[in-house]
């Protein structure tokens, strides 16, 4: 086999892969982890005008700055990370269930992802009671739902010809 082949057969083997359901949820988690990791960061250096709640401290500027770099790295740090795992996790619920629910319908519509929205924010609520349950699914499902429309719709097409005269 040369070069050229190997190089093919593995291009196959990875785009086999990426289709796959396992693929999918494996690529949907990481990404999620990753971006939820970015929100997390951004979101947590944002929130420094609340008080500390520190002994004879009122707010995190009376603090020393080593102490407050300190403070808001560690912060920082444990907010990135609670926002990847809970991003990495909705991903990968929402990209296994969807997936599972394509394969079982046979059919890549619209359906599939208000399907897979209902059953995802169902489960992630299961534990605070069956009211819950049933607002995840509405939310998740209707989130879903407008974003498949959206990404289905006219407006997110490419022009017929994509090239520049």
């Amino acid at each position: 086999m040369t070069q050229e082949e190997q190089a093919a057969a593995g291009a196959d083997a990875m785009i086999n892969f990426m289709q796959s359901c396992p693929g999918k949820t494996i690529m949907s988690g990481v990404s999620g982890f990753v971006l939820g990791g970015f929100f997390g960061l951004f979101m947590a250096s944002m929130a420094y005008d609340v008080p500390v709640g520190s002994e004879g401290v009122k707010h995190i500027s009376d603090l020393p700055l080593k102490q407050q770099m300190k403070l808001q790295f560690s912060d920082m740090g444990r907010r990135s990370w609670s926002s990847a795992k809970n991003f990495g996790y909705i991903g990968m619920i929402y990209s296994a269930v969807e997936c599972s629910v394509e394969s079982l319908r046979a059919k890549n519509d619209l359906y599939n992802g208000t399907a897979a929205g209902c059953i995802t924010g169902a489960g992630l609520a299961i534990k605070s009671g069956p009211q819950a349950a049933l607002l995840g699914c509405a939310g998740f499902a209707a989130f879903s739902t407008a974003i498949d429309m959206y990404m289905r719709g006219e407006a997110s097409r490419p022009p017929p010809n994509d090239y520049d005269d």
